[in-house]
């Protein structure tokens, strides 16, 4: 298995110490990609290197992420001058469909399309959203599965400990 991420996960999995909807620690190397963002441009994961990025996959037909979403462009707002960004990586194969959830749920932080699911198939992605927390060295810290209302208590927390670090 040659994906840090991936062997992570499973461990967790098979340990029986995962569960979707919960948030589980690691220090892996998260693998590096290259997307076109919604302005136009490559955006590369590597590239951001020495900042905190949190790492969304999202789809325009997932529930959860339109509950998610504009609590996450509050979190960026309040922590992206302390080298925080965020990469929301859509996976849906239309990208008028992101495009209109987009118009509905406007958000602030860079948008990326993965029409053909190389990158959430990299990450291995089991559902929507999951949102993996790298810290300033490009290593995956902690990766949550699924949202429910409170979680964005713990991205403050994560995002506050991964800046100070």
């Amino acid at each position: 298995m040659n994906n840090p991420v991936k062997a992570a996960a499973l461990v967790l999995v098979l340990s029986g110490a995962a569960t979707l909807a919960q948030a589980e620690a690691m220090n892996v190397p998260a693998p590096d990609f290259t997307l076109e963002s919604r302005a136009g441009d490559n955006i590369r994961l590597e590239d951001h290197r020495g900042e905190v990025v949190m790492l969304n996959f999202w789809a325009s037909w997932c529930g959860p992420c339109r509950q998610e979403m504009p609590l996450m462009d509050d979190l960026y707002s309040r922590y992206q001058d302390l080298g925080f960004t965020i990469l929301a990586v859509n996976v849906d194969e239309n990208r008028g469909e992101a495009l209109r959830f987009l118009d509905k749920v406007p958000v602030n932080y860079p948008i990326l399309y993965d029409p053909k699911s190389s990158v959430s198939e990299l990450y291995e992605v089991p559902a929507m959203p999951t949102t993996v927390m790298i810290d300033r060295d490009g290593n995956a810290r902690y990766i949550h599965y699924g949202y429910k209302p409170g979680y964005e208590d713990e991205y403050e927390a994560q995002i506050r400990e991964l800046v100070r670090e």
